[in-house]
């Protein structure tokens, strides 16, 4: 994965798969991707996993991340924002459980099946038996209602682009911290790709997709910080910052639109977890 950094140390809050590849010009034959061109084995169980403690690091950053075609790396991840990454939730729709669900922090490096990337769907999948095997996750779900942010289409109309990647590629949400403003540049992202890094790692509520808007798309999309952002892990930027706030780079930049509201979602209840086994 290539990132480029400014001369700062710039924290990497990863929650896509990879880097999409560059689409071939129409005028040529695209070499096949390997996601296409060999059978797709079955993403069940990671063939390898080690989960190791570590001690938070607020500057290293936390990310998912695909290292490779089969290495598949989380690091810095609590249980509870490993179950919000795994079942597609904001933390706030978990609860119950030991305390140590939000206090201690694990590395996990693990091996996919065979020769092909797996998809995020995929990625998730696999991730979800590993915290039921190796943590002994047990939950229920519960109706209840939360504080949450409704995605629409701003009146403007929206300001996205078709994505320019093949189909096939894997979406590209990766946010960069720079002083005083974050830049994403995703790529080949549909609106639920969007809706969920918004509420998994950028907000500190869920966010439900309302914009009726279907297909992949290529945006920019860079704004100011604030304190709600990435769990606090991230200074607000100032008053005079250059560049404008999320909701309003949102509406500006892509012509969609955060609204505030409440709304009933199905959460997750913990009812047992532990300490994972031995590697």
């Amino acid at each position: 994965m290539l990132l480029r950094l400014i001369p700062i140390a710039a924290l990497i809050f990863s929650v896509s798969i990879s880097i999409a590849q560059t689409a071939a010009p129409p005028s040529l034959t695209p070499a096949p991707h390997p996601e296409t061109s060999a059978p797709r084995p079955n993403f069940d169980q990671f063939d390898v996993a080690t989960i190791k403690p570590v001690e938070h690091d607020p500057k290293g950053g936390r990310y998912i991340v695909m290292q490779s075609v089969n290495r598949f790396i989380c690091k810095d991840y609590t249980l509870k924002l490993l179950i919000a990454a795994a079942y597609e939730l904001n933390s706030v729709e978990i609860s119950g459980g030991p305390a140590w669900l939000e206090s201690d922090h694990f590395d996990i490096a693990a091996v996919t099946p065979g020769d092909v990337r797996p998809t995020h769907s995929e990625q998730m999948a696999m991730l979800r038996n590993l915290l039921a095997d190796r943590f002994k996750l047990i939950f229920h779900r519960e109706s209840k209602e939360f504080s949450i942010y409704e995605l629409t289409v701003a009146k403007s109309g929206p300001k996205l682009k078709p994505s320019a990647a093949a189909p096939d590629d894997p979406p590209q949400t990766i946010s960069t911290v720079y002083p005083h403003r974050l830049l994403m540049p995703a790529r080949n992202v549909t609106m639920s790709d969007f809706v969920s890094v918004l509420q998994r790692a950028i907000l500190d509520r869920p966010v439900v997709d309302k914009t009726g808007l279907t297909g992949r798309f290529d945006f920019d999309l860079e704004w100011a910080p604030d304190e709600t952002q990435f769990g606090g892990a991230i200074s607000a930027a100032p008053d005079d910052a250059p560049s404008a706030p999320l909701f309003t780079a949102i509406q500006q930049q892509l012509g969609l639109k955060l609204t505030a509201t409440r709304g009933s979602l199905e959460a997750v209840v913990v009812d047992k977890v532990e300490h994972p086994s031995a590697n």
